[in-house]
């Protein structure tokens, strides 16, 4: 009997009924940080909703209708194009559009940063859609520029030119010039298919590979290796700058021998 005492009555019993409370406490109040944690996640981003709402009603809903369905002729519904797909057309100045044409031209954008996000949490909270990449999945720093280069040129080079200069399409439509574009507008891109872009989702290009063409096309600023970019268009281009080089100075001689002559 005082043998079973002793054993209850350890004198590290306190010490690990102590410990075993901390824990017990501590895994308590992590559950409810977490929780707490994702109440207000979850206030935020619908008082942004609903302060994107405003300024949907006044700044889209004259084109996108109020509740954001598109209009026949006019502009198409935003059910289901997510949030990515605002933060690229809206966060590039595309929209709202300056004036009608077969295509709309980026320039300085309308809203600030905290409005666009506003926008974007507006238009994803009416059906789900592409979100916004992270910071990590656009950083061209963990991206293989080697494996971006032949994606790219699998891929996008048809119209964007071998190395992201841009060039022209049909009906006065373009692909627009690459290298000012931020990493995460270009990943936005290639998920949502802007205009005449088509859509590279996960299925065709991973989000790994999309962050390797970032990758390339950000590796692009750091120059041509082999000098003068010369339209960076490659081989071909620099041959033609060879040739009307040596035409120009084969004419100009002829016209110089011509003119002494005479």
């Amino acid at each position: 009997m005082n043998a079973l005492a002793r054993h209850r009555y350890h004198r590290a019993a306190p010490v690990v009924l102590v410990l075993l409370l901390l824990a017990l406490i501590t895994g308590v109040a992590a559950a409810v940080s977490t929780a707490s944690s994702a109440d207000a996640a979850t206030a935020t981003t619908a008082e942004d909703a609903a302060e994107g709402q405003k300024l949907f009603a006044a700044n889209c809903a004259s084109c996108h209708g109020l509740d954001a369905t598109g209009t026949d002729g006019v502009a198409p519904s935003l059910v289901g194009v997510g949030a990515a797909a605002v933060d690229f057309q809206v966060g590039t100045g595309r929209m709202p559009m300056q004036s009608s044409g077969p295509q709309a031209i980026a320039k300085r954008t309308q809203f600030s940063e905290e409005e666009i996000s506003q926008l974007a949490a507006y238009v994803a909270s009416l059906g789900a859609g592409p979100a916004i990449p992270t910071a990590e999945q656009v950083d061209p720093e963990l991206g293989d520029a080697a494996k971006g280069m032949e994606l790219f040129r699998t891929n996008c080079a048809m119209c964007h030119g071998s190395v992201g200069g841009g060039g022209a399409l049909t009906q006065g439509k373009y692909a627009p010039n690459l290298w000012e574009t931020t990493p995460t507008h270009i990943y936005e891109a290639m998920l949502t298919g802007p205009q005449s872009m088509p859509v590279f989702n996960d299925a065709n290009i991973t989000p790994e590979g999309k962050r390797d063409i970032i990758a390339y096309l950000k590796a692009q600023d750091e120059g041509s290796p082999g000098g003068l970019r010369l339209g960076t268009i490659g081989p071909v281009a620099e041959g033609m700058w060879g040739w009307l080089v040596a035409l120009g100075l084969i004419i100009a001689s002829t016209v110089w021998i011509g003119a002494r002559s005479s």
